[in-house]
């Protein structure tokens, strides 16, 4: 039994940062109101330095510009604050061993493989029932690795797209949530931590 369920591809894939953040704007209006108007000033450097990697431009501008939030109480997606970057790449750290372990216990016929192994799968966001989504990590420029959605029901898919694009579709309905609910197009909590100095 193969647990992989399929790949979706969007119709147009999202490379500008700042067009796929604001397809996900479109999507959850009231995400709006949480952005910043100016970017908290994350020390990407200290992170990637810290993980080994570079992360996607999509995803550094969604961290810099809202903070912590949940969509439709069920997806939580939250980055590095100011001061935390450290901490937070711990926190992934912890996080690879259960996809480590999610990955050995999948019946897929082609392995998946936690990073750092080479295309290994980082997580970027989590649900509140146990999902986990991951990026497909490569060679390839960050601006285009695609996600992987690993199901606490033991479905794993794919989609060809960015993290910003993928929330914006799966909200808007664009794509197939294959195991997942329909995520409601609403910002059901925002963290009110304000960023450290």
């Amino acid at each position: 039994m193969d647990d992989l369920i399929g790949t979706q591809t969007p119709r147009r894939r999202l490379h500008a940062p700042v067009d796929a953040v604001e397809e996900l704007e479109r999507a959850v209006p009231e995400l709006v109101g949480h952005r910043r108007s100016v970017p908290v000033g994350i020390d990407w450097a200290v992170v990637e330095a810290d993980l080994g990697i570079g992360l996607p431009d999509d995803y550094r501008l969604l961290c810099e510009f809202f903070p912590a939030f949940v969509l439709g109480d069920f997806l939580i997606l939250g980055g590095p604050r100011p001061g935390t970057e450290a901490a937070w790449v711990q926190g992934t750290r912890e996080e690879l061993e259960m996809v480590a372990e999610w990955c050995g216990d999948a019946d897929l016929a082609v392995p998946l493989q936690p990073y750092p192994a080479a295309g290994g799968l980082l997580p970027w966001a989590t649900s509140n029932e146990g999902d986990i989504f991951l990026w497909k990590t490569g060679p390839a420029d960050p601006r285009e690795w695609t996600c992987t959605v690993a199901s606490r029901n033991g479905g794993w898919w794919h989609y060809a797209g960015g993290a910003v694009q993928f929330l914006a579709d799966l909200v808007s309905g664009v794509l197939e949530p294959w195991g997942l609910p329909s995520v409601r197009p609403e910002v059901s909590w925002v963290s009110t931590q304000a960023p450290l100095p």
